[in-house]
């Protein structure tokens, strides 16, 4: 709080669905912090999702923070006190962006690793796009933690991608794209696994406890909720046991 007064939060947004789905729990779980109808101040950046992928595809991480800090220097421009960014697969380009950033950050895997940690999970499973789950992204953050991190097969992060980038970036939600993550999951759950990360911001879309054979690590709900902490009651102590 500032003076009496909720932080303002900047989204840096990159996928509309992933974003959408941060900015709704922002709004409708701040009043518990704040009372009725209450939220803090919310601003949100989006360039194309198609910049993003353009960058991701040939491998250019400079490009994606390039497009993180644009959005971060505007959202600054506008007030905002800190930032996040509902989107797992761009964080590869985090240690870009932060040294040049005008304003501090979340970290979502730090929030979900720190999340994983307070209820006890030791091994976890990672769905996300190809590129999340290739990257380092997760295993650092859960590593620093003393926590596992197990990747899908080639086979299953391909298909687990395709109902990413094809369907639920789109907002479409087929059973057959629940049913292929159900699959990975319980594959995941046979290697030992205790729980799994919804490492992709729209796959709380489709699955949570309630269908998934493991429990679930919801980033983008567990980041918007790490905000509203940090934007109402000036908590980000919780990121000092994920190494920060």
């Amino acid at each position: 709080m500032q003076n009496g007064h909720p932080k303002h939060i900047g989204i840096v947004a990159c996928s509309a669905e992933g974003a959408a789905l941060c900015y709704r729990t922002i709004c409708q779980e701040g009043a518990g912090f704040l009372g009725p109808h209450a939220h803090p101040e919310i601003s949100l950046h989006s360039h194309s999702l198609a910049d993003y992928v353009d960058c991701l595809t040939r491998g250019d991480l400079q490009g994606v923070g390039e497009l993180m800090l644009l959005s971060a220097n505007k959202l600054a421009g506008i007030g905002a006190d800190f930032l996040i960014c509902p989107d797992n697969t761009v964080h590869q380009a985090f240690s870009w962006v932060e040294p040049r950033s005008p304003r501090p950050w979340l970290h979502i895997a730090q929030v979900v690793a720190a999340e994983a940690a307070a209820r006890g999970f030791r091994r976890l499973g990672l769905a996300g796009t190809r590129w999340l789950v290739d990257s380092a992204v997760y295993p650092d953050k859960l590593a620093a933690l003393g926590l596992q991190c197990v990747r899908p097969d080639t086979a299953e992060r391909m298909a687990t991608n395709r109902v990413i980038i094809d369907e639920l970036v789109y907002g479409v939600f087929k059973p057959e794209g629940i049913a292929c993550f159900q699959q990975v999951f319980a594959r995941l759950k046979s290697e030992g696994c205790d729980a799994v990360i919804l490492g992709c911001t729209e796959i709380p879309l489709i699955m949570s406890d309630a269908n998934s054979p493991l429990p679930t690590l919801d980033s983008t709900r567990l980041l918007a909720r790490a905000a509203l902490r940090w934007a109402t009651i000036g908590d980000r102590q919780w990121l000092k046991t994920a190494g920060s």
